[in-house]
């Protein structure tokens, strides 16, 4: 394992820019002191905010940039203004240079996408990168991609898709054969967009080794913990995402509004504090923040844009996880032996 994690921040990435960055990073520095930060961003806003954390500012370094990824930008017009000298491409470039071991952003997320692929180039057994991130449920914690990477997509991306999300699975859980379900609008199989069905019948009759295909999944088996890995394309696993996450700050807001409703309502909540706490964790987007690119030759995690330093230190963490245990090379290697071992898989004509 390396003795140190370097992690390179995008600090001009996101809604609300470097505060968020800086003090994100200060509170994934706390409970992992082993890190190391560089900063890529404007050195006039982001080094006195780095200075101003003693602690924070032993253990990194400020890169300048005068040029930043806007969040409304096109994958285009972030590659033709932000190539060789944007904050972004800077983080991902020190990946790429094995300056650093992982790049954060909480940026554009197309740019990001667009800047990583075109730079770090894909993995030879993958066509096209995923956005997966993990989403806690009620038996414990699933894989779910893709969550905005790449908008429709064909029977064999779905495929490729799966075999990758059960190869995180496999290395995250420590599960020889993790259950597999693709997303779909019902279980039945002749429910649902021709792709999606396609995908299912060869995920059928290959039976892969390397997971245990459970078959049609709903959204609410999402929640529910169905299944290990939850495949679907980028416009719906977007959409799903930012859908649970609103309907844990709405609920949220209703037990604040509960709670403070009635003088026994705030009894019983002093009362029940402990367990009302552990709910508020657990229901707390900002914990479950990061996703990671997976199927590069480097590892990217992407933050919600309009986070806080609370979620921007959640997505730092789970860079340093994947870095400090080397799981993206695991999971690749995972990739790779699997590949190796089903040639069903071309003879289907899947080439992920």
């Amino acid at each position: 394992m390396p003795e140190k994690v370097r992690i390179a921040l995008d600090a001009m990435g996101g809604d609300n820019g470097p505060s968020v960055v800086v003090g994100g990073a200060s509170l994934s520095l706390e409970r992992h002191p082993d890190t190391e930060f560089i900063f890529f961003g404007d050195e006039a806003v982001v080094g006195p905010l780095v200075k101003a954390d003693a602690r924070l500012a032993a253990a990194s370094r400020v890169v300048h940039t005068d040029v930043a990824v806007r969040m409304d930008d096109k994958p285009s017009q972030a590659l033709r203004r932000g190539r060789w000298k944007s904050s972004m491409w800077l983080a991902i470039d020190a990946v790429k240079k094995g300056d650093a071991d992982v790049a954060v952003s909480a940026g554009n997320t197309g740019a990001l996408m667009a800047m990583s692929a075109f730079h770090l180039r894909t993995v030879s057994e993958i066509e096209r990168p995923a956005i997966a991130a993990v989403w806690p449920n009620l038996r414990a914690e699933s894989i779910v991609l893709d969550v905005g990477a790449t908008i429709g997509a064909d029977a064999q991306h779905l495929v490729a898709m799966a075999v990758i999300g059960a190869a995180m699975a496999r290395v995250l859980f420590d599960k020889e054969k993790p259950t597999v379900g693709l997303l779909n609008i019902g279980v039945e199989e002749v429910k649902g967009l021709e792709a999606v069905r396609e995908a299912g019948k060869i995920l059928r009759e290959t039976a892969p080794a390397g997971m245990e295909y459970h078959g049609f999944v709903e959204g609410t088996d999402i929640s529910k913990g169905t299944v290990d890995v939850v495949v679907t394309e980028g416009f719906a696993g977007n959409i799903a995402l930012k859908t649970a996450e609103g309907t844990a700050r709405q609920i949220g807001g209703y037990l604040r509004s509960a709670m403070n409703r009635t003088w026994r309502a705030r009894l019983g909540y002093l009362l029940a504090k402990s367990a009302f706490d552990g709910l508020r964790a657990k229901m707390d987007p900002r914990n479950a923040n990061g996703a990671v690119f997976l199927g590069l030759n480097g590892l990217v995690i992407k933050s919600h844009g309009n986070t806080d330093p609370l979620g921007y230190s959640s997505a730092i963490d789970i860079g340093y996880d994947f870095a400090r245990y080397q799981l993206l090379s695991k999971v690749s290697q995972a990739l790779v032996q699997y590949k190796g071992a089903e040639p069903r898989l071309v003879e289907s004509g899947v080439t992920a």
